[in-house]
């Protein structure tokens, strides 16, 4: 059932343990998900929820494009674009809502391909699962980047680590300097790094909370990001303070494109679960 929430048309996810996701058909964006009554992602006050203006917040999905390493509109287009609601399960203890977009007519416009994506929500008790599935419907090969841009709420920035990246190669998008990571990461000021993703799962330590973060191996990478104070001034779209209550932790694709040939499928997953 269809609900609204400033005036975006809204699906909701709600288990027996009070659990709970909220995702706009724009974008297919999660905008948010509760779990043992903590509110586990950040959504700007400051968004516009007009419908068509890219939202700050919760799990943008980036397609065909990361960012602007391309010639698309940064971080693609699917993420203002309108999503179709399709199958949908509910339980006590687990419930998914599948939503798809396919190539119309504005995107041929940016990219020239005939698509088909395809996104699945999934909650279990203390669980959240995000899996994005990309279909080649065109007679030729496409390439793509992507991300799932997860806004992580966190109570203080300044006393929050990241940990599980140790050793991995880190190119600082900052500093423009390629190093390893070290064996946690702290937050003062603008951070933005990209990871080339390992096999363990990453914890984020946030005061007495601790979340859990996997990707699967079909995502290159994990994208690490907050702008600081300085640079959350300059976000229309972002409180001044905003940095303080967010970090962003993306399942990847950046440096390296998928290659899909025709008919060929793709798919990658992000899993957030609460450990305390």
């Amino acid at each position: 059932m269809v609900e609204y929430f400033r005036d975006l048309p809204c699906y909701r996810l709600t288990l027996a343990c009070g659990d709970s996701v909220l995702i706009a058909l724009q974008g297919a964006q999660v905008l948010s998900w509760v779990s043992q009554g903590r509110e586990r992602l950040f959504l700007s006050p400051n968004n516009k929820f007009d419908g068509h203006t890219p939202i700050r917040g919760g799990v943008p999905i980036c397609f065909p494009q990361f960012n602007q390493r391309g010639p698309l509109p940064r971080h693609g287009f699917v993420r203002t674009m309108d999503w179709e609601a399709q199958d949908r399960v509910e339980s006590p203890n687990i419930a998914f809502q599948d939503f798809s977009c396919v190539t119309q007519t504005h995107t041929l416009v940016h990219w020239e391909y005939h698509f088909e994506a395809q996104f699945r929500v999934e909650i279990e008790p203390g669980q959240l699962n995000l899996t994005l599935r990309v279909v080649n419907n065109d007679a030729n090969m496409f390439q793509f980047s992507g991300a799932l841009h997860t806004y992580l709420a966190v109570d203080d920035i300044a006393l929050t680590q990241l940990h599980g990246l140790e050793g991995l190669p880190e190119w600082d998008a900052v500093e423009d300097v390629h190093s390893i990571a070290p064996e946690s990461l702290h937050f003062d000021g603008e951070f933005d790094r990209v990871y080339y993703a390992g096999d363990n799962a990453l914890h984020l330590q946030d005061g007495s909370s601790l979340l859990q973060i996997a990707q699967s191996p079909s995502w290159a990478h994990t994208v690490v990001w907050n702008p600081g104070p300085e640079k959350s001034a300059q976000l229309p779209d972002l409180p001044d303070d905003g940095f303080a209550h967010m970090l962003c932790v993306e399942a990847a694709q950046v440096f390296e494109t998928v290659h899909l040939e025709p008919q060929e499928e793709w798919e990658g997953w992000q899993r957030l679960r609460v450990v305390s």
